[in-house]
């Protein structure tokens, strides 16, 4: 599974001129589940993203998470976070999971978050989307499950 966290001040998005999600300071996520995805991933990820310690405290420093503000969560799925351009201009997503289980790891993912006691909003699964988003600092995070398997000397 994949994620590219960004820390925001505001963000929402519309499906055909509608309105379908929007959240004040909190976290946008866009979501991707990859082919061959286990619980251990969604588990990994969700604990990674609502522990991040990337929000100020009193000093102004990255020391506070998204559980310790009360932040909300916006999650959009994006299935070219598994965009392969090794090869060719045309990217491959063969490595994302096909359409029926993206979905189901996707509202899982939701429900994980939700566990937490995270205000969540969504996008609309397969839907064409537009997104705004006011990103503070800026503050982008990229993750991925794949990455927990891997010492951190290599």
């Amino acid at each position: 599974m994949r994620a590219l966290v960004q820390r925001v001040s505001e963000a929402s998005v519309e499906v055909a001129g509608e309105l379908v999600g929007r959240i004040s300071s909190g976290l946008l996520v866009f979501y991707a589940a990859g082919r061959g995805d286990t619980a251990e991933d969604l588990d990994y990820l969700t604990r990674k993203i609502v522990n991040l310690r990337i929000f100020a405290d009193e000093a102004g420093k990255m020391n506070r998470s998204l559980l310790d503000t009360g932040g909300e969560a916006l999650v959009v799925s994006q299935f070219t976070l598994y965009a392969d351009t090794r090869k060719g201009n045309r990217p491959s997503f063969t490595a994302a999971a096909d359409p029926d289980e993206g979905r189901r790891w996707y509202d899982r993912f939701v429900d994980a978050l939700v566990a937490q006691g995270i205000h969540v909003e969504t996008g609309e699964f397969g839907a064409h989307m537009r997104v705004h988003l006011i990103n503070d600092g800026p503050v982008t995070i990229w993750l991925d499950s794949a990455e927990r398997k891997r010492s951190r000397r290599s």
